[in-house]
């Protein structure tokens, strides 16, 4: 899946919401985005079809109802997926160690790193 640099704004802010938003929460959130307020649908509905958010029911807005909108994947999951563009397949042990540097990781996040991925075999 691939998210344009609008579409990353509006993800940020549904990660750090951790609840459906509606459009009007979610404009409420963005503010420093660098996309038009007007294209707020266009960009809603792309990353509905991308699978990225998913409806998640209704909120009132005023006099009226509008839907309310979710992260469909975790930020985790979303970057993840990114490595399946590549059209070289990185080394799992140097992929570990540059995300770790990338992310300025201390040995105790590295560690409980390590045995979330044990849990896993």
């Amino acid at each position: 899946m691939y998210l344009t640099k609008n579409e990353l704004e509006i993800m940020d802010v549904m990660w750090a919401a951790e609840k459906p938003l509606s459009r009007g929460e979610l404009m409420e959130r963005s503010v420093d985005k660098s996309w038009k307020s007007s294209s707020v649908h266009i960009l809603l509905n792309s990353m509905l079809s991308k699978g990225a958010i998913c409806e998640a029911g209704f909120a009132r807005c005023g006099k009226t109802c509008g839907r309310t909108y979710a992260a469909a994947v975790t930020v985790e999951e979303y970057y993840a997926s990114t490595l399946d563009s590549t059209r070289t397949q990185p080394e799992a042990g140097k992929l570990f160690i540059a995300t770790a540097k990338a992310l300025n990781l201390t040995k105790e996040q590295i560690a409980e790193g390590i045995e979330a991925l044990k849990s896993c075999l």
